[in-house]
């Protein structure tokens, strides 16, 4: 598309460009009353989220939460006009205490959560996709809530077919941080029949950028002749700036009870010829191993479509940003996806 960069130079042209909001976005913001507070906004996907609600609404305080254990994401934040607080979600007494509802803060983003390192602490896994929840779930019951869940609630559907749909019932294959996340889910739905809290459940799949995600992961297998597991041989992605849009669009499209919507690009992508996209770009043979089996963690996106139309950034330009990104030794977040996991444990 003609509006859309050839390159980013540096972070900082690529974070401006994320966090630009769409005309839609404004007015889906302008039509929901009270401000916003974001809950783990210190991810990877969060900091961009809460400049791009911001510079949406300006008029709005948009309030972000965390840890902030890097003191920069709080300074950066701060920078743009976001409200940052230090907190620690698994003190409910700490969660009592930010601003709710009766100080003007309506609508809640929920993206907290404990994926990597799951396994070697289930119980901090639980508490964190389960336990967090169930208390926001109560304390937040008078906002409206936009929660991050994932795909891989989903069982394994067949790579030629159109992907699990929202009314797809959740049954992983196994593992802590898949099952824990459908108990996420529950969580935000018993508050929602309980309270008639109105909200929606984010499914989503592989968000990018050019420091992280599937598209980095194999990008830099393949610059530096490493080995690509195709033991998950089709994924989703998304461009980052294309999942933020819709996830706060969505504080206009909440729904009581809560329901989830699958939020991710369009197309199964093979992982295969994935690496040879990559290859071609660098002029390499990618080194693939394993073996593609005919289902995987894939999503039907035609409800998103059908609210938002299609993502702004097609799979091809981001494959083009991201192969000169990695050529031109750009900044990793060093946050491998680790997208062959078949299991559901991390």
């Amino acid at each position: 598309m003609s509006d859309l960069p050839l390159r980013f130079a540096n972070v900082e042209a690529l974070e401006d460009f994320m966090t630009a909001p769409t005309p839609a976005l404004i007015a889906d913001l302008a039509r929901v009353d009270g401000d916003i507070i974001v809950l783990g906004v210190g991810g990877k996907m969060g900091p961009t989220l809460a400049r791009m609600a911001k510079r949406a609404a300006p008029g709005k305080r948009v309030i972000g939460v965390a840890r902030f254990s890097d003191p920069g994401v709080k300074a950066a934040l701060e920078a743009h006009g976001v409200e940052c607080i230090a907190c620690d979600l698994l003190d409910r007494d700490a969660i009592e205490r930010l601003p709710n509802v009766a100080d003007g803060v309506r609508n809640c983003v929920f993206m907290a959560g404990h994926k990597f390192g799951a396994t070697g602490n289930p119980a901090l896994t639980w508490m964190m996709n389960v336990g967090v929840p169930m208390m926001v779930a109560d304390i937040y019951r008078d906002a409206r809530i936009v929660a991050f869940s994932t795909a891989c609630v989903y069982p394994f559907v067949p790579v030629n077919g159109p992907g699990a749909a929202e009314d797809t019932l959740p049954a992983p294959p196994g593992g802590d941080y898949a099952n824990s996340c459908v108990g996420r889910e529950r969580m935000f739905e018993y508050g929602s029949h309980q309270y008639g809290t109105a909200g929606r459940l984010v499914r989503l799949s592989y968000a990018i950028d050019m420091r992280y995600g599937v598209l980095h992961d194999v990008a830099r297998a393949v610059f530096d002749g490493d080995d690509i597991d195709l033991s998950m041989g089709h994924v989703n992605v998304i461009w980052q700036g294309d999942a933020n849009e819709q996830a706060l669009r969505l504080l206009a499209h909440c729904t009581s009870p809560v329901t989830p919507i699958n939020i991710t690009g369009p197309g199964h992508i093979s992982v295969r010829w994935l690496a040879g996209e990559f290859g071609r770009h660098f002029g390499c043979e990618p080194r693939v191993f394993g073996r593609e089996v005919s289902n995987a963690w894939l999503e039907d996106t035609s409800l998103a479509i059908s609210m938002f139309g299609k993502p702004r950034v097609p799979l091809e330009t981001m494959i083009d940003w991201v192969a000169d990104w990695v050529e031109h030794r750009g900044e990793s977040l060093d946050k491998p996806t680790h997208f062959s996991t078949r299991d559901g444990s991390y």
